[in-house]
């Protein structure tokens, strides 16, 4: 009798167990099936909430948030007001749970790195061990690196890719963990935030200004972080301000390699040694409403150094892209292509 009722009870046990994971796919993300789950291994509940990074040796500190893991619909649909063609086709995907910078990288963050000469040693935690060795720093800019925008809370800007996965590096290195560009789906996927219209915020262009510094009401200079109202994951300035560099080379029709029948899990156009182009997201204080849309691309060029007059010209710093700064993400779990990435743009390269 005892025997029969410890068996039921572990079959109930199994039962409760089951429902659970079921729940916890349907609310949080998590794939089903339970070699999915195993293969994406997820944080103790606990763990997975908002957190303060401070930089040793300084007061220096930023927040980080948490994004769940889920799938979302990439890109914008066909008649969405101010669409581009490199904006489709809509595909779905698929996203890890990660942390993502509260707001954009400020100079008081940056200058700790360019400015001293820090090199932290290497006691990271959750940081490639192949990633690990000299980190290299921009060379003096050929002007005020702030362009008269301001520095204090104030977001970096003029920065290239190669400077912004260099700072990571660093970052990773100071902190004891793996921080790094987001890719351009998670990028995209946290500036939605759940949502679907052309912003986090919904369709309605004339309540931007609410949540964002663009043309109309920017004074045509960049502002400290955080002033506005956040998206509903609690980010900061996902559109206006400036904008942000993601990990992704920028291919215009690149949309048009993936599924539409299935979810592409964690997808990005690994960068190369080639300068130009890679994509920047979120629009800036230099936009109208339809750059800032959640959907919205844009690709870098030859034109945002063309001011440079050094030859060859800088691959730390861009003179004509006042609009462009950064943020960081942080993943649960690295996906592998990107374990151990760092630029390999050198001043031989296009």
């Amino acid at each position: 009798m005892s025997d029969r009722i410890t068996k039921k009870q572990h079959l109930s046990k199994k039962m409760w167990l089951g429902m659970l994971y079921f729940l916890a796919a349907l609310l949080g993300g998590w794939p089903l099936g339970q070699e999915a789950i195993q293969a994406q291994p997820k944080p103790a509940a606990k763990d997975f909430k908002p957190f303060v990074e401070k930089l040793q040796g300084s007061n220096i500190t930023f927040d980080m948030m948490p994004i769940p893991g889920g799938d979302f619909l990439m890109g914008s649909p066909e008649g969405e007001n101010g669409r581009n063609a490199d904006e489709g086709p809509q595909h779905p995907v698929t996203i890890k749970p990660f942390w993502m910078g509260k707001c954009e990288v400020t100079w008081d963050e940056y200058d700790q790195y360019w400015k001293t000469d820090d090199q932290p040693k290497d006691n990271q935690k959750d940081v490639d061990p192949k990633s690990v060795d000299a980190i290299t720093r921009p060379t003096p800019p050929y002007a005020d690196e702030t362009f008269g925008h301001g520095r204090e809370g104030q977001p970096v800007l003029c920065i290239t890719q190669h400077a912004a996965i260099e700072y990571c590096r660093w970052l990773s290195r100071k902190t004891g963990h793996n921080y790094r560009l987001p890719t351009e789906a998670e990028w995209e996927y946290a500036c939605r935030a759940g949502t679907k219209g052309l912003y986090s915020f919904g369709d309605d262009g004339s309540k931007l200004g609410d949540y964002a510094w663009v043309a109309s009401n920017s004074e045509e200079l960049t502002h400290k972080v955080g002033q506005k109202k956040p998206n509903p994951w609690g980010l900061f300035d996902m559109h206006g301000n400036v904008a942000e560099w993601c990990l992704d080379h920028y291919r215009k029709d690149v949309y048009a390699s993936f599924p539409k029948d299935r979810a592409t899990v964690q997808p990005v156009l690994l960068p190369s040694a080639n300068r130009f182009s890679h994509v920047a997201r979120g629009g800036s204080w230099a936009d109208q409403p339809a750059g800032c849309r959640s959907a919205a691309r844009r690709g870098s060029d030859k034109t945002w150094i063309k001011l440079d007059p050094q030859r060859p010209q800088s691959i730390w710093w861009l003179t004509s892209a006042e609009f462009v700064g950064f943020r960081v993400v942080r993943a649960v779990e690295e996906q592998e292509n990107l374990k151990g990435l760092r630029s390999k743009v050198t001043k031989q390269s296009d």
